[in-house]
């Protein structure tokens, strides 16, 4: 392999990095409750970290579950042409809205008014043009802490920042939705990386379950949490003679969480327990203790015994979900048998190669996507329950776990209806999905998770480099530089005591393995030794799961690969999508280069 990435003084190794590292927390490579055989790491307590206090605690009221049926997102049409091509205007607003039958209206921001916002639905190679249009109030609906990047954020203007990023897009740099591309309402300002006010997806990329959401630097976290997100979903005519099922029978479901107060307000806390740190003030992590389906709080969805398909998204800030259907008692409370299985047919990245019916439960940690189909055909007249046994501090402990951080077992009840059974029929290829080759690698990166603490003693998650593995701030100059055409080999370590979701923009790419933290940078790394990709991860995919105590392989394309995607240069992001993490530093800049630029690094 060819390293186009060297640094000239060969920086500590990982091993001697951990024996340094004890007092800052990296050491806590813990597991927690509900652990399973594949995860690394062994349970060790580790009350020492700074900073670990949970959000200011508070109850949601108690709601009775099961009582409203699962909405399903509206289609968006678009409102004219431009250039020959669909042209949508789409309005962040304010307004009211059901979450419960027994709450008051929530004051929620969504697209086009609502929460979550309407679907767009694309063709492959058929371009759209979209105007984010920001008309939201003058106040933020929760509390707003200015010193995170209080340097380079501007607090004082007039308005709400916003800036809408298409996930999973191969979009050009322009039309990103960078965290720094934001504006208030009617463009009056705009942040340094603003471009351009409509907005240009080629589409020209695998048909997938793609989702739009906020992206403002500093704010993410309350803009998404207010409800500023929606599907995008990406056809064409290959997929359509699969004969999937479709219509009615194909529904879109975005998991959330979310706490109420009495009046029916959305609540998110104004700092962590018991903390010296400033008012109001970021939290490390949020954890709701309402789940909320497509935006309704425990909701119910009746389906027909037959084969449907679902577009599962996990939109919360911070929550992981392992999902299983369940049998369910409603009257008792009580489950029963394993209910029918999840058989995957896509990724974030679009179709598999075949149908994968998991021999477990589904993994998705924040912004992951998985295209499933179910055959409820065999529990005609049974009610099922969508369960999820994965702990809040995912794979990772915290002294304050106990009291403050919820975990979320029940999500939805599906109701099969009584009748005839309808024949399923589950096509036994999808695609074809080109691998990427390790052999075909032009540079190697080693890019740590770590842990640090800020001024105020909060938690920061860092994302680091070879050439630093103390962890690069959000503003130091891009370390990540390809060049367009360059396949790259990350090698992601987490030092950290928690799981991370991370997210590359512009690209997909896919997972090569797995192994311990004992990887060092350089070492040579062989296939046959590595744990495989979950199967729930293979295939195409822009966020990949990174648990303490493991480094994960990723191999990264960029550009054009045997007619997928597209060529784009430009500065784009890569980051945890745990977007508390996110906010708070743990997002870098991704500068693909052309050709011409090659060797240019600073």
């Amino acid at each position: 392999m060819n390293d186009k990435n060297t640094t000239p003084v060969r920086p500590l190794s990982r091993r001697k990095l951990l024996l340094a590292a004890g007092a800052t927390g990296t050491m806590a490579l813990a597991g927690c409750a509900g652990r399973t055989d594949d995860q690394t790491g062994s349970p060790d307590e580790d009350d020492s970290n700074p900073g670990d206090e949970q959000p200011r605690g508070h109850r949601s009221p108690a709601l009775e579950r099961w009582v409203d049926e699962v909405p399903r997102p509206a289609t968006q049409e678009p409102t004219g042409t431009k250039d020959g091509q669909p042209y949508y205007e789409i309005e962040m607003r304010e307004s009211q809205q059901k979450l419960h039958r027994d709450l008051p209206e929530t004051t929620v921001w969504g697209y086009e008014g609502s929460f979550p916002g309407p679907t767009i639905e694309a063709e492959q190679g058929e371009p759209i043009y979209v105007r984010w249009t920001n008309n939201l109030p003058d106040e933020h609906l929760f509390p707003v802490d200015t010193t995170v990047h209080g340097d380079i954020i501007p607090y004082d203007i007039e308005g709400v920042r916003t800036v809408t990023h298409l996930h999973g897009g191969n979009v050009e740099a322009a039309s990103d939705g960078k965290a720094r591309g934001w504006f208030t309402r009617d463009f009056a300002e705009t942040g340094p990386d603003f471009e351009k006010k409509d907005y240009y997806y080629a589409n020209d990329q695998p048909p997938a379950t793609l989702w739009y959401h906020d992206h403002a630097l500093g704010i993410t976290r309350l803009n998404v949490y207010a409800g500023l997100s929606g599907f995008y979903l990406l056809r064409n005519d290959h997929e359509r003679s699969l004969g999937l099922p479709d219509g009615e029978y194909e529904i879109p479901l975005v998991l959330q969480d979310r706490k109420f107060t009495d009046d029916g307000a959305m609540y998110y806390p104004d700092g962590p327990v018991e903390s010296e740190s400033p008012d109001p003030s970021i939290v490390p992590q949020f954890y709701g203790d309402v789940s909320t389906v497509n935006g309704k709080a425990w909701p119910r969805l009746s389906v027909e015994p037959r084969l449907y398909r679902f577009r599962l998204l996990n939109g919360a800030n911070s929550r992981y979900y392992r999902l299983a259907l369940l049998e369910y008692d409603e009257q008792s409370g009580e489950t029963g048998a394993a209910g029918p299985e999840f058989v995957q047919i896509g990724t974030d990245g679009g179709l598999l190669p075949s149908p994968v019916e998991l021999d477990g439960r589904l993994e998705l940690g924040s912004a992951q996507r998985a295209d499933v189909l179910v055959d409820f055909s065999e529990y005609a007249g049974e009610t099922l329950l969508v369960h999820n046994d994965a702990p809040a501090m995912y794979r990772g402990q915290s002294r304050a776990e106990a009291d403050d951080v919820e975990p979320l077992p029940e999500i939805m009840l599906i109701d099969v209806e009584e009748g005839e059974q309808t024949e399923t029929n589950v096509p036994e290829t999808l695609t074809r999905v080109p691998e990427l080759s390790l052999e075909a690698v032009d540079t190697e990166r080693y890019l740590p998770l770590l842990r640090s603490s800020d001024e105020y003693g909060r938690p920061l998650f860092l994302l680091g480099s070879e050439g630093n593995q103390s962890g690069h701030r959000l503003t130091d100059p891009a370390t990540e530089t390809p060049t367009v055409g360059d396949t790259e080999l990350w090698s992601i370590p987490n030092l950290t005591g928690m799981s991370h979701p991370i997210h590359l923009h512009l690209v997909h790419f896919q997972v090569l393995g797995r192994q311990s933290v004992g990887y060092d940078p350089g070492d040579e790394i062989d296939p046959d030794s590595l744990r495989p990709p979950k199967q729930f991860e293979r295939g195409w995919s822009d966020v990949v799961s990174v648990d303490p105590g493991e480094v994960v392989h990723i191999l990264v394309h960029f550009g054009e690969y045997e007619g997928l995607f597209t060529d784009q240069t430009g500065e784009y992001m890569w980051h945890c999508h745990m977007i508390e993490h996110e906010d708070h530093d743990m997002m870098r800049p991704l500068d693909v280069r052309s050709t011409s630029e090659e060797g240019s690094d600073d």
